[in-house]
């Protein structure tokens, strides 16, 4: 195989240090050499750039989308190298024949998954785990791939259709420590599970790990302290609150990430960070998540994924377009969900937020405010929302709105804090609502360079060797001689994530968003083998691997 010489460019290495000028050789899928002088068998000209580690997403949902999109977009655009799927409990294995249209329809709620995309796309040529990461392993794959074992997946594998009614037994939270340990012995990168409230499944219900009693949650995060390897990825509730994550992470020994520390109105955020800096004083080791995006969700009103909260909207979740039309009509209905988001805290809409985002019946409300056209009707804004939404015989309109992190000071506050995790992209989930997977070039764009809320070396670094340490990724993260060859090279002085639209490009003419124009993202290389060049992506390069922690 040729050298490669990335040649001119401004390294940063991702410890955090400061840059150099110097080139970078490669050979194979390791680095060489990094200095002055040096010379390779073909020349990637990174003149005016900053050459860094490839960056790493640590919170992807990728787990079923890399059977039918193994280069693993829009990711592989924004400089990302390597993706930790499985995220919030949702991995797709361990799964039993029996029980795939199940886990379709609970990934079809919580995470915006189209059923007829995964009916036409995953292969289901695996049950287990380890079969799952085999059958993954031989895709054409264009970024390392490494995933979590999901909760839910795992209930319904040890305790059929019970997971989505009760707590586990001993015997059958003994068993499902023993499928866990299997599968980190073959190389899962962890275990993940939600309580949240958002998460619901088939029908509205909970989805299954959120009947898991405290009891089941320590076992399974022991096992994973017990194979001294990988990360416990939790996104917390009621019933396993955020405080409590701290001992149950010095009980385990491993890693704990939490999804998410975003900016709340309502201040909770600070609250949360001090919680955060007080349980690493006392030798905890749990890394909440921050983004630099706001979470925000273009959502259809057939499927309104922050309404559904509300219980009064969460039983409409099995309902059909016309019992869900007819709700939407009643306004004893629509005074009952007002009624409850009065008694809650928890993602009440901020209609100041909401903007019509997609509109079939009359296009020239797209980017309009709710409050603006709820004033001009005499309207409160929800029955805008209702009436916009029943116009449409499909309840096809999209509304867009901010739930929470758009308070740029408060944002780089969190941004700011020592431990804490760049994650939240949630890349391929959510993909008719959001695209965040350009999360890395808008923190290096928008915040970095314009913002300057932090430096760039630091910025690199969280992007880059804190994820790999946080998992146990050897020689990634770093750019160093002997180190593996996941390089991105990208323009400070533009790069920027480029614009997001709407693509029907999934199987069975699946929707979705995308963000496949990034700005300033030179060159990018996947162990030692380009996959981007010139800012343009390779047709056909596949040089990926499957990783695990101490691998």
């Amino acid at each position: 195989m040729p050298t490669i010489l990335i040649s001119g460019g401004i390294v940063i290495d991702g410890t955090g240090g400061p840059e150099r000028r110097a080139d970078v050789l490669v050979d194979g899928d390791r680095i060489v050499a990094i200095g002055t002088g040096l010379a390779g068998d073909r020349v990637l000209d990174a003149t005016g750039c900053v050459v860094a580690p490839g960056f790493i997403d640590i919170h992807t949902h990728y787990d079923a989308q890399v059977f039918w999109d193994p280069s693993l977009t829009p990711s592989s655009f924004h400089g990302v190298t390597t993706v930790i799927a499985g995220n919030c409990g949702f991995s797709i294995a361990p799964t039993r024949p029996e029980h795939r249209d199940l886990i379709a329809r609970t990934l079809e709620n919580v995470e915006d998954m189209d059923v007829a995309a995964l009916a036409a796309g995953v292969p289901w040529n695996f049950s287990t785990f380890p079969e799952y990461l085999e059958a993954v392993g031989a895709l054409p794959l264009g970024l390392n791939f490494g995933a979590y074992v999901g909760h839910t997946a795992l209930r319904l594998f040890v305790m059929g259709d019970d997971a989505y009614e009760r707590a586990a037994s001993a015997e059958e939270i003994e068993r499902m420590v023993e499928v866990l340990a299997d599968a980190l012995d073959h190389g899962a990168a962890g275990f993940a599970t939600s309580v949240a409230p958002t998460h619901r499944g088939v029908d509205g219900k909970p989805v299954p790990s959120r009947f898991a009693e405290r009891a089941e949650l320590e076992a399974l995060f022991n096992a994973v302290g017990a194979a001294g390897r990988g990360v416990v990825e939790v996104t917390p509730g009621e019933t396993l609150p955020v405080a409590d994550i701290y001992d149950l992470q010095i009980a385990a020994g491993v890693p704990f990430t939490v999804t998410a520390l975003l900016a709340q109105p309502s201040g909770g955020h600070r609250s949360f960070a001090e919680l955060n800096r007080a349980g690493w004083e006392r030798g905890a080791k749990v890394w909440p998540q921050v983004s630099p995006r706001p979470l925000a969700f273009a959502m259809s009103l057939a499927e309104p994924f922050t309404f559904n909260v509300n219980p009064v909207f969460g039983d409409l979740m099995g309902a059909t377009l016309d019992e869900r039309r007819a709700a939407y009509g009643d306004l004893q209905w629509r005074a009952a969900a007002i009624e409850k988001w009065k008694e809650g805290t928890f993602m009440v809409p901020r209609w100041e937020t909401f903007e019509v985002a997609e509109n079939p019946v009359d296009p020239s409300l797209e980017g309009r405010r709710i409050v603006d056209i709820a004033a001009e009707r005499g309207l409160e804004p929800f029955d805008a929302v209702m009436e916009l939404a029943l116009a449409d015989p499909g309840l096809a309109t999209r509304v867009r709105c901010v739930v929470a992190n758009d308070d740029v000071d408060e944002v780089a506050f969190l941004l700011n804090e020592e431990h804490v995790a760049l994650g939240l992209s949630d890349a391929g989930a959510h993909v008719g609502q959001l695209c965040d997977a350009p999360q890395a070039t808008d923190l290096l764009g928008n915040w970095v360079r314009d913002r300057a809320v932090m430096s760039l070396p630091e910025a690199i670094r969280r992007l880059t060797k804190a994820q790999a340490d946080m998992f146990g990724l050897v020689d990634r993260g770093v750019l160093r001689d002997g180190a593996i060859a996941d390089i991105v090279v990208f323009d400070p002085t533009t790069v920027a994530p480029g614009p997001i639209r709407r693509v029907a490009d999934f199987p069975a003419g699946s929707e979705r968003l995308t963000a496949d124009a990034p700005v300033g993202v030179r060159h990018v290389l996947v162990n030692g083998q380009p996959i981007r060049v010139d800012e343009r992506q390779v047709d056909g390069a596949a040089p990926g691997v499957l990783v695990a922690p101490g691998r």
